[in-house]
């Protein structure tokens, strides 16, 4: 009520303070104002941009701007928020020695509480008992707004002092410290199933600047989607993703404009520790992000290094359209089907396109044809070096990206095969984003190139930790254990893959490989042929497997089949060299295999780097020729 007794003046954030918060009981009172002004815009629809009602002066103080009839001499000068935005008058009445509700109404007809908290009747026109007449009633409109005004701000200033009475220091809650927390996926407020890509993106943006804190571990991107839409305890989020507290949250974007809703919730107690709202425009979503993971790390009262806290403050501004069509771009890059990963590239050209000096579409751009390289017919000698060309351009702009060192890092493990580069790029990526669960998942592939086996195990552990859920880490995980030939803890690891993703091609096409190797002929075979059946089956990353089983199965005119077919693609795009080598192989021609793995090197197989470790090879290991090729692996071009 303190705005609407000085409407038109200004009122200090001290008076404020004083008028609702005693001195002594609340210890953090600007954000407690701002909260208390946002909320109670919020209810009147109102604007800190273009005010109708409350205006803000920056460093000074509030100032209620609209009109108000005191109720005196009957004039109506006063405008309130009435149906559809139309505006109707704001009357209060002189009570005591201040301005109060002539009648405390709800805007919907509710009776609210009277001082000694009774409820007063509710007027109808029923009867003469509790009649008002007409006019009283008409009179009684005006008052409305007032008495909402009144009901907030009290309601607002009493839960904060109730809430820093009872609640302990933020952070602290019983339970003892915050050190792990997962970001559920933001609601998307617009009704519009279309918005659904940025409503993920921003989890995603919020998620990689928390992961950049080094003493918190945060669930990765690939765990959290599998939430979305769930309707689940918070209790059992926090178990299934063994996490201390949560981040729940809602994105509305409308116009060129952006709000984020967000609440930090402690989960064993269940105890909810703090609540924000933010809202910017679009150029700025960068750096609202950035306040949010900077507001939530002084919640949990994580002490931010002085680099985290410069990785948390340089938020530039960003081209709108630019950022809606790179968030496009990593919303089709996580598909990673070749359909998708050629959309991807699409926005992340038009990204560029739109705002040349953003980084971070530049990485995207990177990691799209990275994946193409491996998943796709296509020629790594075609793709590749665009990968390179994209990474380097993003680290000109940015190279505190983690992205781009990530991107880089496979380009160098996969093409230039030269692993101990790969390896300095991928502990950088995880020096500037300790939560980044890919940068962990790649280098213990390179790792396992490099045949340290038990390196690579615990990165691909740790990368666990942070995606305890992802069937990607999962998956990747259970094929090292394979290149390391514990096969039966292969196995045990890619059935828990298949449970997590049935129909995942990968996890089969690494489990049939495995029981091979076992000597499990039927059940390889059997595998191997499911994940020949899957979407993205007919990659080179899976096909030459399938006939490989025949191979070893005694079934030499199906081998020869799948060998026929990979040949006519080989002439049309690219077939993977390294996959015939090892149907050959399997069919015990090692002439042959050995002529298919140089051309293998010569076309730059991204399996190439594999050949020291690739159990399906080991007829091969005592040629000299073989010796030879693996040395000339280890020589970057």
């Amino acid at each position: 009520m303190i705005l609407l007794e000085h409407a038109g003046d200004v009122v200090t954030r001290e008076e404020l303070h004083q008028r609702l918060w005693p001195a002594d009981t609340f210890t953090d009172f600007d954000h407690g104002l701002n909260n208390a002004i946002n909320r109670l815009r919020e209810a009147l629809c109102d604007s800190a941009d273009k005010p109708r009602f409350v205006e803000t002066l920056q460093r000074r103080g509030y100032r209620f701007v609209a009109p108000v009839d005191s109720g005196v001499g009957g004039q109506e000068a006063g405008v309130g928020v009435g149906r559809g935005g139309t505006t109707e008058p704001i009357a209060v009445e002189p009570v005591g020695s201040g301005l109060v509700p002539a009648q405390q109404v709800h805007p919907q007809g509710v009776p609210l509480p009277e001082p000694d908290g009774n409820v007063a009747p509710v007027p109808t026109d029923a009867g003469p008992v509790g009649a008002v007449s007409e006019p009283l009633r008409q009179r009684a409109r005006p008052f409305r707004l007032a008495a909402v005004l009144a009901v907030l701000l009290v309601g607002i200033a009493v839960g904060w002092f109730v809430w820093h009475r009872t609640s302990p220091p933020s952070g602290q809650a019983v339970g003892g410290r915050i050190e792990s927390l997962a970001v559920l996926p933001f609601e998307n407020l617009s009704g519009d199933k279309e918005q659904e890509y940025f409503a993920d993106g921003m989890t995603d943006e919020l998620i990689t600047d928390l992961g950049k804190i080094g003493a918190l571990r945060v669930i990765s991107r690939t765990s959290i989607m599998r939430y979305k839409g769930a309707r689940k305890p918070l209790g059992e989020f926090a178990r299934e993703l063994n996490v201390d507290a949560v981040v729940e949250g809602t994105v509305l974007r409308s116009g060129e404009r952006v709000r984020i809703t967000t609440q930090l919730i402690r989960v064993n107690p269940e105890n909810h520790l703090w609540a924000e709202s933010y809202e910017r425009d679009l150029h700025n979503v960068l750096g609202l992000q950035e306040d949010v993971a900077q507001d939530i790390a002084r919640q949990i009262r994580i002490k931010l290094t002085p680099q985290e806290q410069a990785r948390l403050s340089n938020a530039r501004p960003v081209n709108p359209e630019a950022h809606e069509a790179c968030l496009r771009g990593v919303y089709l890059w996580n598909k990673r089907t070749e359909q998708d990963l050629q959309k991807s590239i699409e926005y992340f050209n038009q990204a560029i396109q739109k705002d040349p000096s953003y980084a971070l579409p530049y990485a995207g751009l990177a990691n799209a044809y990275n994946s193409l390289g491996v998943y796709a017919h296509v020629a790594p000698r075609e793709i590749c070096p665009k990968a390179r060309a994209a990474a380097l351009e993003a680290l000109t702009l940015d190279d505190t990206l983690a992205e781009a060192h990530v991107a880089l890092g496979f380009y160098k493990s996969s093409y230039e095969w030269d692993q101990p580069e790969a390896d300095r790029e991928y502990r950088r990526a995880i020096e500037l984003n300790p939560g980044y669960a890919l940068a962990y998942v790649w280098r213990g592939e390179t790792l396992s190139a490099m045949e340290r086996h038990t390196e690579a195990v615990a990165e691909l552990d740790r990368a666990r930790e942070l995606d305890p859920t992802s069937f990607l880490v999962s998956d990747q995980r259970g094929w090292i254990l394979y290149m390391a030939r514990r096969y039966d803890d292969a196995i045990e690891q890619i059935r828990k893959t298949i449970e997590l993703e049935p129909r995942l091609a990968h996890a089969h096409c690494w489990l049939g490989r495995a029981y091979l190797q076992k000597g499990m002929l039927r059940e390889g075979l059997a595998d191997l042929q499911e994940a020949a059946s899957l979407p993205g089956g007919d990659s080179p990353l899976f096909a030459p497997w399938l006939g490989y089983a025949y191979a070893l199965s005694g079934k030499q005119a199906e081998a020869f089949k799948v060998i026929n077919a990979m040949k006519g693609q080989e002439q049309r795009s690219f077939g993977s060299p390294f996959g015939i080598a090892a149907i050959y192989c399997g069919l015990g021609e090692k002439d042959q295999a050995l002529v298919w793995l140089e051309k293998a090197y010569q076309e730059r197989d991204p399996w190439v780097p594999f050949v020291s470790v690739e159990p399906a090879l080991d007829c091969l290991r005592s040629d000299a020729r073989f010796k030879d090729l693996v040395r000339r692996t280890t020589l970057p071009p």
